[in-house]
């Protein structure tokens, strides 16, 4: 298993309206802009395992982790690093049991640091909060505070992760409030993907 890094960009993949080969390419460009990890997310997916099993390929060909949202036992099928729950995809300590120790666990959190503090006690590998900003990927997502990733500061060992309307000229923000890493789907994926990612650099270099 690749381990989790402490920071960076966290690219989520966008695959509505995307081919298989679309979706791999745009992957493989992104790392190449800095990406250190990739959540491949897929509402509407038509062969899963196939481009799961690719997106393994790509990451592990660069050290970086991949990890599969929702689905642990996906996770477990293709050989993934890992695997992100919302608040119905199971428990942390259900996908620790699947997935065996080394595997990378990640929580979505919202805005309550009381969630993100349950599942590190449960042995969680990092917290996910979000959304920040308006998002047209999670349009429908409940806000959250930027003051919630401070408090989540004070208590949490862990990594912690912002997700929702992410670009380069508002995550530092976030960043300075206390996130590790930043988890992008269009701000990296609309357009351009290898520049795209480049661009959210300069603000891990601070």
């Amino acid at each position: 298993m690749i381990k989790f890094p402490t920071n960076g960009l966290y690219a989520i993949t966008q695959t509505a309206n995307k081919s298989g080969d679309t979706i791999i390419n745009e992957v493989a460009a992104a790392i190449k802009g800095g990406a250190s990890v990739v959540q491949y997310r897929d509402k509407k997916p038509v062969d899963a395992p196939f481009l799961a099993r690719e997106l393994v390929k790509i990451c592990h060909s660069h050290n970086v982790p991949l990890l599969i949202n929702d689905d642990i036992e996906l996770a477990a099928l293709v050989g993934a690093d890992g695997v992100h729950l919302g608040k119905e995809d199971g428990a942390v300590i259900q996908a620790r049991k699947q997935l065996g120790g080394d595997a990378i666990i990640g929580v979505s959190c919202y805005n309550f640091v009381e969630l993100a503090v349950a599942a590190q006690e449960q042995g969680a590998t990092y917290a996910a909060f979000g959304r920040f900003f308006p998002s047209s990927s999670k349009p429908l997502a409940a806000p959250a505070q930027i003051e919630t990733l401070r408090q989540a500061k004070l208590v949490l060992t862990i990594p912690i992760v912002a997700i929702g309307g992410i670009l380069p000229d508002n995550g530092g923000q976030l960043l300075a409030a206390g996130a590790d890493l930043l988890a992008v789907i269009g701000g990296i994926f609309d357009d351009q993907p290898e520049q795209s990612a480049r661009a959210y650099q300069t603000l891990f270099s601070r």
